[in-house]
């Protein structure tokens, strides 16, 4: 058995305020891993600097890595977690601004980045999308990361899966008025990729946000291992088998059935 076991992080980030979302992670990280030992934890979209920032993310965004990994990675290795979190990132030059995921090993040791391919609605005027869609691997398995609305993009988790990824981690800023298809896209990429997702989803109010909650680790049939159902702060924690993700494909054949020359239209512009 390859178990895994995962705490999804259901905050509220303080708009504009990183070194007050650092110290509530940090007491986050520390509750959850002083209570069971936990190989992965799991925060929002941007649980670094809240959503609504606008011309903050200027000033709000660092280099990675920064002072907001180095902290982080202190944790990490502290608690000897696995831990991937949502933060606005600058390249070298200051204007050129990425909605990210970063994930940091065990160690404290850095493992990479990601950025959000599929801007929506005015996270345009602030964020270039991104380009790849790394795997990382650690010692459980292989990861791959997704942010937000990406998960309503069925190529994302696909490429992932084919990639080879045991897991997909989302970190969202998922609307409340819009919850019942986060609760749809969720399950979905899980089961017709038979693979594990573990989608963490913030809560809390912003000038023109409300956002649902409903964070949950999803198994390779489309199961509910653990959610939090109400739109409040809090954790959910759950141990899985990543050997079963080959069981259910030797089962159900749905990567071996697929039949790609068909699909041409998938990388066709609109």
């Amino acid at each position: 058995m390859r178990e895994v076991t995962i705490a999804l992080a259901q905050t509220a980030p303080v708009l504009n305020d990183n070194e007050e979302n650092l110290r509530r992670m940090a007491a986050v990280i520390q509750r959850i891993c002083s209570e069971q030992p936990t190989n992965l934890v799991v925060f929002p979209e941007l649980a670094v600097s809240g959503y609504e920032c606008g011309l903050n993310f200027t000033r709000l965004a660092e280099r990675v890595p920064g002072h907001v990994v180095s902290f982080l990675a202190g944790k990490a290795a502290e608690f000897n977690v696995h831990l991937v979190f949502g933060m606005p990132v600058k390249e070298r030059v200051e204007s050129i601004l990425f909605n990210a995921a970063v994930m940091i090993g065990p160690d404290g040791e850095l493992l990479g980045d990601y950025r959000k391919l599929h801007l929506r609605g005015e996270e345009k005027l602030a964020f270039r999308p991104g380009y790849r869609l790394p795997i990382f691997e650690v010692e459980f398995g292989r990861v791959g990361l997704m942010i937000g609305w990406d998960i309503a993009f069925p190529e994302v988790a696909r490429s992932l899966t084919l990639d080879g990824a045991d897991l997909i981690v989302c970190c969202a800023a998922w609307e409340a008025g819009h919850i019942e298809e986060w609760r749809a896209y969720t399950v979905a990429r899980a089961a017709e990729n038979a693979v594990y997702v573990a989608a963490a989803n913030r809560v809390g109010q912003e000038p023109s946000y409300s956002f649902g909650g409903e964070s949950a680790l999803i198994g390779p049939r489309g199961q509910i291992h653990t959610a939090l159902d109400e739109a409040v702060e809090g954790y959910a924690v759950a141990t899985m088998d990543l050997d079963e993700i080959r069981r259910v494909r030797e089962e159900q054949q749905i990567l071996q059935a697929r039949q790609p020359s068909a699909y041409r239209a998938l990388v066709r512009r609109y």
